[in-house]
């Protein structure tokens, strides 16, 4: 299962998905993975999750990430969530890249038993169908 926040610069995407993680960690029996681009949210996420800064893997692209996030899981089966702040910022504006990085998520996490939640800096409205159905 994923879930995608979108929202506008300064519409409260990551308020909202540091509240997820929260929850995520007060109810997982498994383990819990950020994956956020710079080092913004070392003191806002608890000791409990995997904090992972995108920039010290050189992640760049939706292939990358694709990449990272199955090595994530081979190195660890009990990785039950994964949260992505700001694709766009950590695989480039690439709207196609990122509708298709969308779909290989929900497949990838119905796979493996795990959700994925990521944020997109994108009006809601401009979205496309592939996306609107995670929103």
């Amino acid at each position: 299962m994923i879930h995608v926040i979108m929202g506008l610069k300064g519409s409260g995407k990551t308020k909202k998905l540091l509240g997820a993680i929260r929850d995520t960690v007060a109810a997982s029996q498994g383990d819990v993975v950020c994956i956020e681009y710079g080092k913004k949210l070392t003191y806002d996420v608890s000791y409990k999750v995997r904090l992972v800064d995108s920039q010290e893997y050189g992640i760049r692209s939706a292939e990358m990430l694709k990449g990272f996030l199955s090595g994530l899981h081979a190195g660890n089966f009990d990785i039950t969530h994964v949260f992505i702040d700001n694709l766009y910022k950590t695989i480039g504006n690439d709207k196609a890249a990122a509708e298709d990085f969308v779909t290989w998520c929900a497949k990838f996490a119905s796979d493996n038993n795990m959700e994925i939640t990521m944020t997109i800096s994108e009006d809601p409205a401009q979205a496309s169908e592939v996306v609107k159905q995670y929103i």
